[in-house]
């Protein structure tokens, strides 16, 4: 078989290859009208046949011919498919043919279907944010605490994303510098999210990632001398103006007083001055608090009933054992494992607190899940203390420690925050005297307490100092009536003032 033989044998061999490869539903007169055109132009230019076979006067290949060709039929699949399957028998080390497979990856839609960000050998890791919880679907890119250039370990937290719960970190998934980051501050991110590439090797980390020069600065500051040259300029107009009252001082005829000032210019210094406000955008945690707090006020029919309590006998108790209970568990006893345990034997005398409202039906829960109200930099969190009827004082001291230094420093997880069936919120801590608490949804009640405070009182018919401190309970009034939520409170007031009840259950 000779050469023109074998031209037409892989021209055909390609056609038939493309019809096999495109869609069903297309056009066949499109795909022959395409193809003769291509056929006819190439059939003028023999020393260019090399398109579809080797070329029968030289070993060499025409490339501007080829681009030509490629340039008819841009886009097209036609040219896409001619291109992978004319190329059988041609020599892969020749210059044409790299310059071909060079077009076809800079222009073609082969090129567009690369994964960008990804290398032959590995180098090229993304950043991804983290699955954050069942319940959470987003979160904002708060803050990035690394930038292109810098070196980054494993697991090393590179960005910080803010749920409407927690705060969570992303964390590095190589060691290696960071390339690049791909998503920008305050953008919401799902789960699996790209934020930024990272290189193993630390290679192609260009200067363009680099901090950017000092020279702004020197043109803002090339600015107020701008305006100071300016006011130059003008404060001898203003000295021009001055001499005027001096014809006032020469007084041939008495002159009728001046007009007062207008008002409106003495009330313009009262308005606040734009400079002196700042608008800043509500962290996602400030934004759920503040809707669930708005729908618990839209939703409950919230009434609030106090008590006080003689913190006398707790106060003394502690005060004598605090040095053994130290010495043997190793944590303070502090005032909050009393109210709890009181709060727990409440729940357990008048159940109705511990229930909820769903729907047409109440929920009785059989167990008692605390959520302690904290208040930190970034907002207020709830964690829950787990079963705290059957924790004694030092588990409950232990919990309520390692849940609030979770809280503070920001590591606290979703499941350490969910669920809870009554809240106690302790406002003393800030000085608080008296408040009226808003109950934490899905919950049916929440528990107040405030700051001690020595005052008067009457024991035994004489008037004594005593260490005293209210408490509020809200409740939802359309589950709760009002004697259980007295009976509730006093089991507290009784625990807190004769703690010797706990152990004699009376």
């Amino acid at each position: 078989m000779n050469n023109s033989s074998q031209s037409q044998s892989r021209r055909n061999l390609s056609f038939s290859l493309y019809l096999k490869s495109e869609p069903p539903g297309k056009s066949i007169g499109a795909t022959m009208s395409m193809w003769s055109i291509l056929r006819r132009k190439l059939a003028t230019q023999p020393s260019s046949a090399f398109v579809f076979g080797r070329s029968t006067s030289t070993r060499g290949y025409s490339t501007a011919k080829v681009k030509e060709a490629l340039l008819l039929g841009r886009g097209s699949k036609i040219v896409g498919n001619v291109g992978r399957n004319s190329f059988l028998g041609c020599p892969v080390s020749s210059k044409p043919v790299r310059e071909v497979v060079s077009f076809f990856q800079r222009d073609s839609p082969i090129y567009l279907q690369n994964r960008p960000f990804s290398s032959d050998n590995g180098d090229l890791v993304d950043a991804v944010v983290p699955f954050m919880g069942e319940s959470i679907t987003d979160g904002t890119l708060a803050t990035f605490l690394k930038k292109p250039g810098d070196r980054v370990k494993v697991d090393e937290p590179i960005a910080q994303i803010e749920t409407d719960k927690v705060t969570i970190d992303v964390a590095s998934p190589e060691a290696g510098v960071i390339l690049e980051l791909v998503a920008k501050e305050g953008e919401t991110v799902e789960p699996g999210t790209k934020i930024a590439v990272i290189s193993k090797s630390g290679g192609g980390v260009s200067e363009s990632h680099v901090a950017p020069s000092e020279d702004v600065p020197s043109e803002a500051a090339s600015k107020p001398s701008a305006g100071k040259k300016k006011e130059d300029k003008e404060k001898p107009k203003e000295e021009k103006s001055l001499p005027k009252p001096k014809a006032e001082t020469s007084p041939p005829k008495p002159k009728a007083p001046s007009p007062p000032p207008p008002k409106a210019s003495a009330t313009e210094p009262q308005l606040p001055p734009k400079e002196r406000e700042r608008r800043v955008p509500m962290t996602r945690l400030r934004k759920r608090v503040a809707t669930r707090l708005k729908d618990s006020q839209n939703t409950f029919a919230m009434l609030t009933t106090f008590n006080e309590v003689d913190m006398t006998n707790l106060m003394k108790l502690r005060s004598e054992y605090k040095d053994a209970f130290v010495e043997k568990h190793g944590v303070k006893l502090g005032l909050m494992s009393g109210f709890i345990k009181g709060a727990v034997s409440g729940l357990q005398n008048q159940p109705i607190v511990n229930a909820v409202i769903d729907g047409d039906d109440i929920i009785y829960r059989d167990y008692i899940d605390i959520s302690i109200a904290v208040g930190t930099p970034k907002g207020l969190v709830v964690p829950v203390l787990r079963n705290a009827d059957k924790m004694n004082f030092a588990e409950i001291e232990k919990a309520i420690n390692t849940l609030a230094k979770k809280a503070n420093d920001g590591s606290i997880s979703i499941d350490e925050m969910a669920g809870g069936s009554f809240t106690i919120s302790n406002g003393g801590v800030y000085g608080s005297l008296l408040s009226t608490p808003i109950i934490n949804p899905p919950q049916s009640a929440i528990l107040g307490m405030h700051s001690i405070v020595n005052r008067p009182m009457v024991v035994g018919g004489e008037i004594v100092s005593r260490p005293m401190m209210y408490i509020a309970l809200t409740y939802d009034h359309r589950l709760i009536d009002g004697r259980e939520a007295v009976f509730f409170l006093r089991r507290i007031k009784d625990v807190v003032e004769d703690p010797r009840r706990l152990l004699l259950d009376i």
